[in-house]
């Protein structure tokens, strides 16, 4: 499950702290750019400072939560194993998949230089659907393709789907879960990912209690 979540932080990250050149603004396009925004000026201003490490990554939560439908990123994710979830497993399963998620974007957020640029060089409209198609370039030169997918609730457009050079981070974890059930059970993949919560609770507990000691 690790690359899967890497490759929603590397769009996200790379989107977030570089310079963007924009080629096309439409609707998605521009909330999409007001979102990653917001989450620069989080990161710039005051809650980057010290001890302040705990606000800073639940102002951060609270942009992502706006910009992806997390929980139509679960369903298709679990694909036709959702529909035979009870209500109560469905919104356990979106909280717990959430939560490796965000975990993963936030913890990678805080570590990343940014030295990339994002070209936003498309998008795409059909119906109540759109691709916004961005080109990251690295330092190097080299160009990397990064589709966001995303569907419109409401007045709002939400990521529920990233592609990067084509690969689609839904496809690569419905792959993962179907393995997991056919070969053991749903319920085995509802421990996994609450495992990975506590481990990733306890981490955070022990940072917190090396950063009380060191002041």
């Amino acid at each position: 499950m690790g690359s899967a979540a890497r490759w929603l932080v590397a769009a996200m990250v790379a989107a977030t702290f570089v310079g963007s050149e924009a080629a096309w603004a439409g609707a998605p396009t521009d909330q999409l750019r007001g979102r990653i925004d917001r989450v620069l000026k989080v990161l710039e201003g005051e809650l980057k400072q010290e001890g302040r490490s705990e606000e800073r990554r639940i102002a951060i939560r609270k942009i992502a939560d706006e910009t992806f439908d997390f929980r139509e990123i679960s369903q298709r994710s679990l694909a036709r194993h959702w529909q035979s979830r009870t209500p109560g497993e469905r919104d356990e399963f979106v909280q717990l998949f959430t939560d490796v998620l965000e975990r993963a974007y936030i913890g990678q957020i805080e570590q990343y230089s940014g030295s990339e640029k994002v070209q936003y060089v498309g998008e795409t409209l059909d119906g109540q659907q759109a691709v916004v198609r961005t080109r990251i370039v690295t330092k190097a030169g080299t160009e990397v393709p990064v589709d966001y997918r995303l569907h419109r609730v409401g007045e709002q457009w939400l990521v529920y789907d990233v592609a990067i050079e084509g690969i689609s981070l839904v496809s690569n974890y419905r792959a993962q879960f179907d393995r997991i059930i056919r070969s053991s059970s749903y319920k085995q993949l509802a421990e996994k990912l609450k495992a990975k919560k506590d481990e990733a609770r306890e981490a955070d507990g022990a940072g917190m209690k090396r950063a009380s000691t060191q002041k």
